[in-house]
This record gives C-alpha cells, structure tokens and sequence, in this order.
C-alpha cells in the first residue's frame, strides 16, 4: 500500500503500543563505524579462537549475518562471537547518526500516551547504550535485542516481537511494528501484528510491500505526525 495519511490515521488509531526497530528507524548504528569494519573486526577475534570461514576466502560484510555462520558452523563459538559483537556494536552507536523522525515518532507516542518498545537484532547493551547517550530513554519502556548467543532469536523469527508483546490483556491489534527491512515485514506477519514499512533507501518501498506491509513511508516524520492525531 502506498503510504496516505488517511491509510496512517486509520492505522494508528488503535494502536495503545508502537514496536521500533532500532537500526534505520531510530538511528544508523554503523554510521561511523561502517559494517563491513565490524563484520571485519568481529572476523578477526573468531580466527584467533580457531573460526575459519566456510569457504575459502569469503567475506561476509554484515556483522549479524557473520554470527548466524558462526552458530550454523561453529556453535560452540558462538557465545563468544555474540559478547564481542554486542561490544563492537556498543562501540558503533557511539558515532551512530540520530534519525530525526525517529526521535519524533518516540515524542509522540509519549504525547499521545503510547508505550514504545525498541525490538532489534542489535545487542540490548548496545540499544540501551545510545538510548542513555542521547536522552531517549524516558520514551522507552522495553529495549529487546536479540537473545544472548541465540542467533535464531533475530528477525525474521518472530520471538523477539512476541516477547515485547507478552501474553497480557493487549490484542495484537493494539500493536504496531514499524521495520525497515524485509525480515521486520515477516516477523510482523508471523508474528500477528500489522507492520509499517521505512524505506529510507531507493527500492525498499517495492520489497516491503511485496512482503506484506500494511502501509510504507518515506520518513518517520509522517509517522510522528499520523500519532499526534490522538490515540
């Protein structure tokens, strides 16, 4: 669906709690400490623990995708290779770039009386680090990173979301999940909540409605202005 502020509002309307993803939403977390830098780093303190990549010569640029090979390869490194990721990430948010429409969004929610939970593949330390860096924590009821050294635990599984939505009173329709990637569309759809699709990049709008999100925006401006009708 194309994004409208009537489709937005009408969305919205009845959402008591908004689920965030952390990175592209909220902020950029390797915007000074690029990715492949990471994936790199995190790399290099696996083979000083005996880790070599499944093919010879291959390299993986995405830090996360770089930790699932591990679990699926080398399992008994994995707790290791998660505690050196969450620090690096730790690192990264340091000189990660604020999404101004991120902020918005969490003011909003606060105005119109809103809970906000952070769920992300990203370490709990490291959302929590920039949350507390930037002020933003007094918006955040939940932070929800991936699970200890449980790879399976990130999207596109839904458990992350289901843990953020527990086994209260609330429906499913009394949440929202707002995404920027295709598996945040697909953990959204296992996991029985309607998902609002960010496409901060050329040719996301394309995959995340082709993944099944209800609405996609440009900017998380529009959705900050669509709460601020009210809850």
């Amino acid at each position: 669906m194309t994004e409208t502020n009537a489709s937005l509002a009408d969305l919205l309307r009845p959402v008591k709690h908004v689920l965030l993803d952390f990175d592209g939403p909220v902020c950029s977390v390797f915007a000074g400490f690029p990715a492949p830098d990471v994936a790199k780093s995190l790399q290099a303190g696996m083979e000083a623990l005996g880790w070599k990549m499944p093919e010879q010569g291959q390299v993986e640029t995405d830090p996360l995708a770089l930790l699932r090979l591990v679990a699926e390869h080398r399992p008994d490194l994995v707790s290791p290779a998660d505690r050196r990721l969450a620090l690096l990430e730790t690192g990264a948010v340091q000189s990660g770039r604020p999404n101004p429409g991120g902020e918005a969004v969490l003011r909003a929610c606060a105005e119109s009386g809103r809970a906000v939970s952070i769920v992300s593949n990203n370490a709990t330390a490291a959302i929590e680090s920039y949350l507390v860096a930037h002020d933003l924590g007094r918006y955040v009821a939940r932070t929800i990173g991936r699970m200890p050294g449980d790879p399976a635990s990130m999207k596109p599984s839904p458990r992350l979301l289901l843990e953020a939505m527990g086994d209260g009173e609330d429906r499913a329709a009394d949440f929202v999940f707002v995404g920027d990637a295709v598996r945040d569309v697909e953990a959204g759809l296992a996991a029985g909540v309607s998902t609002i699709g960010y496409a901060n990049k050329p040719g996301k709008r394309e995959r995340l409605e082709a993944a099944g999100a209800l609405v996609v925006v440009d900017s998380m401006e529009s959705i900050a202005a669509a709460l601020g009708g009210g809850a």
